[in-house]
């Protein structure tokens, strides 16, 4: 019998924060979302990564409430959300109650997986993220932040694999963020970690080399039995690889892929009119769409190339792009060489752009940067330059030991300073999150809903 290949479809998550940095509002998608339950997916991932900042920032949408009316329309297809360990959806370490209180009103709401990664591949700060999932009852994914340096060794990967297994990962994702792994290192790490430990394997990455296609099939062909892949119309470039093209491939390579071509036609032409809408108002940028192959030596990550693109058209600087993409690998090597994931693909992205706008490296230090410096992000897979350290931090010593340890409870207090104002435990979990954004979202949805009555009575 043919060997079963399953799918995530990242459209609802990463396709779109990847393309259109995360602005794909509710009601933009919510008339596919009964198609996409019907298609066959192992999972839809829907929330995570900037969803939940960009919600409140930008969508004027409560996240939780997004999460409950996506659950509502997808009761056969698992939920899935991606989780950044002790920094749980912020930039920041969190103390534990927020981090079990989170996962745990999560799957409350109707996640099923949660997808748990370190930037760091710190397993001392995914421990308590992976235990509150288990206890939860939803699906661990223990993830890989995959990137290549000196220090990164597939023997070191298989290590972390073996201990996210013992912490309770019930899958592992090997988490290509650039799109930089090639076939034969898909084939190499998914057969080594295959070989190390029983468990179901799903390999994410990005369109954005030109490897994806290939790094998939080779990974399939090594045993992989998941993967990522974005609806066509929001694949490609900086996404995923198109979910179409993939099960055609995989069927035709005689693997056993059940998803249901009727329902991907549908989401397909569905998804080019609200794609083609977002290129009209100039949130896609081309260039997301293109194939950067100078990605291989940069690895910058797909979502944080549309924001530095964001970033520099802001400060009209889009023009030293190809100098701010030189300069990240050279702040990555400095910082000890940590995998471009969020939170510290923004920060060696910030700092890739200061360097170079302000033409003298390092003279502007962001407050996160200080603090990767002081150690409160976790363990570096090599130790940050000696010289640069010190430039920033001074004679202040670096933490040892795990931040979080030293941080006070904060749910309770916040509880009682949110009374009257927070509804619920979710409301409390957005204002520790991200408390300006949510305070703003609190008082607007307090006015909609007094303006709402005042038009009632009066068409009464």
């Amino acid at each position: 019998m043919a060997r079963k290949v399953q799918f995530v479809e990242t459209v609802l998550r990463d396709a779109n924060q990847s393309l259109i940095a995360t602005r794909l509002p509710f009601d933009k998608f919510e008339p596919m979302l009964e198609t996409i339950d019907k298609a066959g997916f192992y999972a839809a991932e829907c929330w995570g990564g900037a969803t939940f900042d960009v919600c409140l920032r930008y969508l004027h949408e409560d996240p939780w409430e997004r999460l409950r009316k996506i659950r509502a329309k997808l009761p056969n297809t698992k939920l899935q959300m991606l989780l950044r360990g002790q920094n749980v959806l912020g930039y920041s370490h969190y103390p534990d109650d927020f981090v079990k209180l989170f996962v745990k009103k999560a799957v409350e709401n109707g996640m099923d997986v949660i997808r748990i990664f370190d930037a760091l591949n710190d397993v001392n700060n995914m421990k308590v993220a992976m235990e509150a999932t288990v206890n939860a009852g939803a699906i661990a994914s223990g993830t890989i932040s995959y990137t290549t340096s000196p220090v990164h060794t597939h023997a070191k990967y298989v290590q972390m694999v073996k201990e996210l297994k013992e912490m309770g990962a019930a899958t592992i994702c090997i988490k290509d963020m650039a799109g930089i792994m090639g076939p034969q290192e898909a084939y190499d790490l998914v057969c080594a970690i295959k070989d190390a430990v029983d468990l179901p394997i799903d390999l994410h990455t990005h369109s954005t080399t030109g490897l994806a296609f290939m790094t998939y099939l080779k990974a399939v062909e090594a045993g992989c039995d998941i993967i990522d892949t974005a609806i066509s119309p929001f694949s490609g470039g900086t996404s995923q690889p198109a979910t179409e093209t993939l099960a055609y491939a995989l069927r035709q390579l005689g693997y056993q892929v059940d998803l249901d071509d009727n329902c991907l036609i549908t989401m397909a032409d569905y998804f080019k009119g609200i794609r083609d809408g977002f290129i009209e108002d100039g949130t896609l940028i081309p260039k997301a769409l293109a194939t950067d192959t100078q990605c291989l030596t940069y690895q910058v990550p797909g979502g944080m190339l549309s924001n530095l693109m964001t970033q520099l058209r802001n400060r009209n600087a889009l023009d030293r792009f190809e100098e701010v993409l030189a300069e990240t690998p050279k702040v990555r090597a400095d910082m000890g060489y940590p995998p471009l994931v969020t939170p510290t693909s923004q920060m060696v992205g910030v700092q890739a752009v200061n360097n170079v706008i302000d033409g003298q490296r390092y003279k502007t230090v962001s407050k996160e940067i200080k603090a990767y410096c002081r150690g409160e992000y976790g363990r570096t897979p090599a130790p940050i330059d000696p010289a640069i350290r010190a430039g920033i931090l001074g004679d202040e010593q670096p933490l040892t030991g795990r931040y979080a340890d030293s941080l006070e409870p904060i749910v309770e207090p916040t509880r009682k300073k949110l009374e009257g104002i927070a509804r619920s435990d979710e409301d409390v979990l957005s204002y520790i999150a991200f408390p300006n954004l949510a305070e703003k979202f609190f008082q607007e949805r307090k006015e909609k809903e007094e303006d709402e009555v005042t038009y009632t009575i009066v068409e009464c």
